[in-house]
């Protein structure tokens, strides 16, 4: 199991855009077998800063969600708006 977590913070200005970007992506996550991974996105308390839990049973299927073209363009937009080195991955191991 590959379980990993990304927070960032973006500007106040670009979070309903980022809502509607992360509502995208998470429909067509939908489409995808939801028994081979979990994905869910929080917001902390200060607006401004988003939190994203994963967790797939391998790297292949890792792989094919973070391909998934809506996911891809979220992204991209994500790091246009300008993240100001907030950007963090964690990846975490199981006990």
């Amino acid at each position: 199991m590959i379980n990993v977590i990304v927070s960032y913070t973006i500007n106040p200005d670009f979070v309903s855009e980022n809502k509607a970007n992360i509502q995208n992506f998470l429909n067509d996550f939908k489409n995808l077998n939801q028994e081979t991974f979990e994905y869910k996105v929080f917001i902390k308390e200060d607006g401004v800063t988003f939190v994203h839990y994963s967790n797939y049973i391998n790297e292949e299927v890792q792989h094919e969600v973070l391909n998934v073209p809506s996911f891809k363009e979220f992204q991209r937009l994500r790091d246009e708006s300008g993240l100001n080195g907030s950007h963090k991955v964690e990846i975490l191991q199981s006990i």
